[in-house]
């Protein structure tokens, strides 16, 4: 088990040895790691079967909280889901190519009267149309090279095209028709990229239904030099198709797979756009007891695309209830047909039937959590004495540098997990500074005000970072407050500040509690106080930056918010004001002689 609380035997033990791509998570949710593997199971075990002796992925299971998988059809769609989701979410523990060296795209330009098709790597910002990923940049070169030759297209920067007097060598070869000097007009080079657009599209049985009649009709003039220039064509369009619906060239709709197990309701989604798998999200929607898997995917289809707009396609298991009905809604949101499908063949079956295996994997992951979780909460009621496991718990931290912008923090857990939109943070006021007593005081007295009002829950299980004597404070402070029914344990680091030597003080009892380092119930307690320690560090490190940059330019009389911030913005911060000229102040947008010499007057003179 990592220090982040992850079971990796158990875990292990389900994990399924089809071919897909795996995302690590920390405590906090954030990705640490993704990675792909033509054996799950295999690849994601080799992490902790054995030591790697790399100090980084030893650094990386250490925080590893949790994984998740994405089965996919094949090691190439595997490869290229991984790279778009570490373009995504860029892990610390990934290789993040800065320039946007992923994978590569074709571009037809719509910014020109004479388009040109380009290979193109990075950001979407030019205006035209996009066709892609292409596994490789080969890929691309090759379509490119195949639409020119079909279509005569132009390739040449626009500078180039502008300036030409003659046509160039790829006219001569029969790879672009020469719009630069007007070999063809602007109406019949738009219908040559029309084509081309509708064929990267795999709209393209209609542009061959012509051509071949066209060959046809060459064939009975007797014209065969054309007839068989236009079976190349046809032939090169045939291949073409075939590539293009291998590397992304149709289909946009979503798979939706949703089941109940266990009391858990859980629900996968799989977006599809252009042929490619653009990766899939999880979710475990609260559900009534007996709740139906047709319910679930009823409630969460309507509901998830509220504010999305639709595909035209969802292919879903099971079918939801209601489903005419819901798919007139969905219609009526998306402003086009909405199909809900169940029962499909061929491709789509196989995404459909890999949808469901994720989902299998998810939901199995899922419980082995939830039963690892359980087992951390039993662990804790039964080292604390506790009649029943603590479902509701919270802890408080102080947050300050030698007494400077105190802040305390309170994070909330409920059935062992985080519940973020419960946090709460209290600026510290009116005390001496470095008070941790007054501000643990204030700081408790201002959330169970609001928990005797019925604006907070009343947690079974009350953390208080430190030892016997903030302890003793919140004991005080809660008898003040009466409050009644809430078990206190302080939880403070040992001599050694080590993690695994916790000393956790209770109520009346002197001798402190150590628990094994390998106590699931010490695991809980680690991450409640240091996720309530991290709260509270990142809510100092806010208050102490406003004050750094806002007090020594405060004080200076006339100089209001506005002119302060273009000081600040010129000058790089408070200490380069106070470093700079008359005439150099002077010089910032706003700033008069007059304010010039105050601002200098008002630094050297409280120097």
């Amino acid at each position: 088990m990592t220090e982040a609380g992850f079971d990796s035997k158990r875990y292990l033990r389900q994990l399924t040895q089809a071919p897909g791509v795996y995302r690590m998570y920390d405590v906090k949710g954030d990705v640490l790691y993704v990675g792909k593997a033509k054996n799950l199971k295999k690849r994601v075990s080799s992490y902790f079967l054995r030591a790697s002796g790399n100090a980084k992925t030893e650094s990386m299971l250490d925080q590893v909280a949790d994984i998740e998988v994405t089965i996919t059809h094949t090691e190439d769609e595997a490869l290229l889901l991984e790279s778009t989701l570490i373009k995504q979410h860029r892990p610390r523990y990934n290789v993040y190519l800065r320039d946007d060296k992923s994978y590569p795209y074709l571009l037809i330009t719509g910014d020109n009267a004479y388009p040109r098709v380009v290979y193109h790597r990075g950001a979407q910002k030019r205006q035209g149309h996009y066709f892609g990923p292409f596994p490789s940049a080969s890929a691309v070169k090759s379509t490119q090279d195949t639409l020119m030759r079909l279509f005569q297209l132009r390739n040449c920067r626009d500078s180039f095209f502008e300036n030409r007097s003659r046509p160039c060598l790829q006219y001569q070869i029969k790879r672009c028709s020469a719009p630069c000097v007007g070999h063809i007009s602007e109406a019949d080079y738009a219908r040559d990229v029309q084509d081309a657009v509708e064929l990267l599209e795999g709209r393209n049985e209609k542009l061959i239904d012509r051509l071949v009649g066209d060959m046809e009709s060459a064939a009975r003039a007797l014209d065969f030099e054309t007839a068989a220039r236009l079976r190349e064509k046809i032939s090169a369009l045939r291949r073409l198709q075939s590539q293009s619906q291998k590397v992304g060239g149709q289909g946009d709709f979503d798979l939706i797979c949703a089941a109940v197990d266990g009391g858990v309701a859980a629900v996968v989604v799989v977006t599809v756009r252009g042929g490619i798998n653009l990766g899939h999200r999880s979710f475990f929607p609260s559900a009534p007891a007996g709740t139906e898997s047709a319910d679930v995917m009823a409630a969460f289809v309507s509901q998830y695309y509220l504010e999305r707009r639709p595909p035209p396609e969802l292919l879903v298991d099971p079918m939801p209830a209601d489903d005419a009905w819901l798919s007139e809604s969905l219609a009526e949101r998306g402003g086009r047909r909405v199909h809900l499908k169940t029962s499909v063949r061929g491709e789509r079956r196989r995404w459909l039937d890999n949808t469901r295996a994720t989902l299998t994997q998810t939901l199995s992951a899922q419980l082995a959590s939830r039963a690892g979780v359980e087992k951390r909460l039993a662990s804790l009621a039964d080292a604390l004495g506790l009649s029943a496991p603590p479902m509701q718990m919270a802890c408080f931290d102080i947050s300050h540098t030698r007494g400077e912008r105190a802040v305390a923090s309170c994070v909330v857990f409920e059935a062992g997990a985080p519940q973020k939109s419960a946090y709460r943070r209290f600026n510290i006021d009116g005390i001496e500074p470095g008070d941790d007593y007054a501000a643990m005081r204030q700081a408790l007295t201002r959330r169970f005000k609001r928990v005797k009002d019925g604006e907070a829950a009343m947690p079974d299980l009350l953390l208080i970072d430190g030892g016997k004597g903030q302890l003793g404070v919140a004991v005080e402070t809660l008898d003040t407050l009466e409050i009644r029914g809430v078990q206190l344990l302080g939880v403070a680091k040992g001599s050694t500040r080590k993690p695994g030597l916790e000393q956790l003080f209770l109520p009346g009892q002197s001798a402190p509690l150590i628990l094994p380092a390998d106590s699931p119930g010490l695991h809980l307690i680690q991450q409640i106080r240091d996720e309530a320690h991290r709260f509270a560090i990142a809510a100092h490190r806010g208050q102490r930056g406003k004050a750094r940059q806002g007090s020594m330019l405060d004080g200076i009389d006339g100089l209001g918010p506005k002119r302060r911030k273009k000081l600040l913005q010129t000058f790089g911060g408070p200490k380069q004001v106070a470093r700079a000229g008359i005439s150099e102040l002077a010089r910032v947008e706003g700033i008069s002689a007059t304010m010039a010499q105050r601002i200098y007057d008002y630094f050297h003179n409280t120097a």
